[in-house]
């Protein structure tokens, strides 16, 4: 490898450690900050105030902040995520079927958002200027302009609501057949393909364009090329670089749109766990999810960032 590429992956890479060890501090102290004592939370508007005192004690809440930090940053490191306090239950505990549920509800995403927005992106490339076209095109827009909570909606008041088809809920622990999986899955797929195959889609559509209005692929086309061998054999495989780095940044909205699917049908996943902590307080619980998923989000985008390094011809 080039030393010059190693040396931009050693920087992005060491650019990442440092943003997650940045988000993870200011996740710690934004937490701390939240309105409300967690030990009169836990313990009730009745508890005495010596209750309270003694539960404040033995959570340690009355250490200095920067301290608790650096206790629950070892302790992290260490792979000890500590204990919850509204569950008194080791969080490795709490979040292990969880985070298996949200990372089977990103892979179906994933599995039927890409093969559909890569057909999309290329024949609308490949067409440009047709009905086709125009149509994809205004529709992508469309989706790109709606948030996430508003497709969710739509898609309950048309399904769910009027015609009955699929559940509001998703009931994971339900399925028992095939049938329950697709109801299940159904809407928050559904959801979550719309918006992450939008992104894919306009960003596959540029690249593939550029890629033939370059040269080599006008003089492919001026020997008697078919179109087809055109796009398969000389426009894609040089597109590849910025499609691969479209579907690395498109699929880090995966991590945005979770959060917003799981609560409004009340999947049981990570963030939907998150969620549920900020209402009770569980500090260890939101900072360990906050952070699981900022360092999914860095992931995906460092995978980006290398993929758009290897794929600049220059610098090879």
């Amino acid at each position: 490898m080039n030393p010059d590429i190693a040396i931009l992956i050693a920087r992005r890479l060491g650019i990442a450690v440092i943003t997650l060890l940045i988000v993870s501090f200011a996740v710690f102290f934004a937490t701390s900050m939240l309105p409300g004592d967690t030990a009169t939370i836990l313990l009730g508007q009745s508890a005495t105030p010596e209750a309270v005192a003694g539960l404040r004690k033995a959570m340690h809440l009355n250490d200095p902040a920067i301290l608790r930090f650096f206790h629950w940053g070892l302790g992290f490191l260490s792979g000890d995520l500590g204990r919850s306090y509204a569950n008194n239950m080791e969080i490795s505990a709490l979040i292990s079927d969880r985070f298996a549920n949200t990372m089977a509800l990103a892979g179906l995403t994933t599995l039927i958002s890409v093969p559909f927005a890569l057909t999309l992106g290329i024949t609308s490339a490949v067409m440009k200027g047709s009905l086709y076209d125009r149509i994809v095109t205004v529709l992508t827009i469309g989706v790109i302009s709606v948030p996430e909570f508003m497709i969710a909606s739509t898609a309950v008041l048309i399904f769910a609501v009027y015609l009955q088809w699929l559940p509001a809920i998703s009931f994971v622990n339900e399925i028992h057949s095939l049938s329950d999986l697709l109801k299940m899955y159904a809407m928050p797929v559904l959801t979550l393909t719309f918006v992450v195959s939008a992104q894919i889609i306009r960003m596959t559509r540029a690249a593939v364009i550029e890629t033939l209005a370059t040269p080599y692929v006008e003089m492919a086309l001026l020997k008697g090329a078919s179109r087809r061998r055109m796009v398969l054999n000389h426009a894609l495989p040089n597109a590849l670089g910025p499609i691969l780095n479209a579907l690395a940044l498109s699929l880090s909205y995966l991590i945005g749109g979770v959060i917003i699917i799981e609560t409004i049908f009340n999947y049981p996943g990570i963030a939907k766990l998150m969620v549920d902590a900020v209402a009770t307080r569980d500090l260890p619980l939101i900072q360990t999810c906050a952070v699981i998923f900022c360092a999914g989000y860095l992931v995906l985008i460092t995978i980006a960032d290398i993929i758009s390094i290897l794929s600049n011809p220059r610098l090879r």
